[in-house]
């Protein structure tokens, strides 16, 4: 099956100080890839080099067949890639309900309004918040909101960056549970960082472990040990 995402011998970082060192992975459409790794891997720097906000200093990064790598992140929105930023960010200047109208701010009027509905079937817990001020959400439901104004426009790949980050425990089964719900009925693929590497084996079809800017393990996590993990992790 042809790649909906395809990332080869890629270089990048801030400024002058490099932080991913020929990274290659790949993922398919509809599927859900789990990125995880120590802290300070480069895992959300990976993220935001596909998505654009960090320069590519070398490699390619191919989307749907064309090469986006320092491409603007608004084309890459328009072309069905979306990205949830870690640490919840929503407008709390703005309702739950104008949140997710800029989030499908391209959008025909009538349009917005369904597809509202649609990805409040998915968290229905936004449901009776549509009027409250996004700054009076708890982080969970700062959470929900974040990633259901992300998929106002139906990405066909979600990044998105430690959905669970700040959550409780039953939280972040929930969190990443919605995830899979998510891409069970919408097929959106996800390429998922994720802290909490229990939960994000359980969700994830495919795995990567990213260890100082490099990848150094890929597999299913039915064959991830505790003891592989721990190697991967330490080396």
């Amino acid at each position: 099956m042809e790649h909906l995402l395809d990332i080869h011998d890629l270089e990048a970082g801030y400024d002058k100080r490099p932080v991913l060192h020929g990274v290659s992975l790949g993922m398919s459409p509809g599927e859900i890839v789990a990125l995880v790794g120590p802290n300070g891997a480069g895992k959300s720097t990976l993220l935001r080099a596909i998505f654009g906000l960090v320069k590519a200093s070398r490699g390619t990064i191919t989307f749907r067949g064309r090469e986006i790598q320092n491409r603007n992140p608004a084309d890459n929105v328009r072309d069905g890639l979306s990205y949830v930023l870690q640490g919840s960010r929503v407008f709390t200047e703005l309702s739950v309900r104008e949140n997710l109208e800029v989030g499908g701010h391209t959008l025909p009027p009538k349009e917005v309004k369904a597809r509202i509905e649609e990805v409040l079937s998915l968290f229905p817990d936004l449901r009776p918040l549509l009027t409250r001020n996004a700054a009076a959400l708890s982080t969970g439901e700062k959470q929900m909101l974040a990633m259901a104004r992300a998929l106002m426009l139906k990405p066909a790949l979600l990044l998105a960056d430690e959905p669970s980050l700040g959550l409780g425990p039953q939280l972040v089964h929930a969190a990443l549970m919605s995830l899979r719900e998510l891409n069970e009925r919408s097929r959106t693929a996800i390429l998922l960082v994720e802290q909490n590497v229990r939960e994000a084996l359980a969700v994830a079809q495919r795995v990567y472990v990213l260890r100082l800017g490099r990848i150094v393990l890929a597999d299913r996590p039915e064959n991830l040990t505790s003891e592989v993990l721990r190697h991967a992790f330490l080396g």
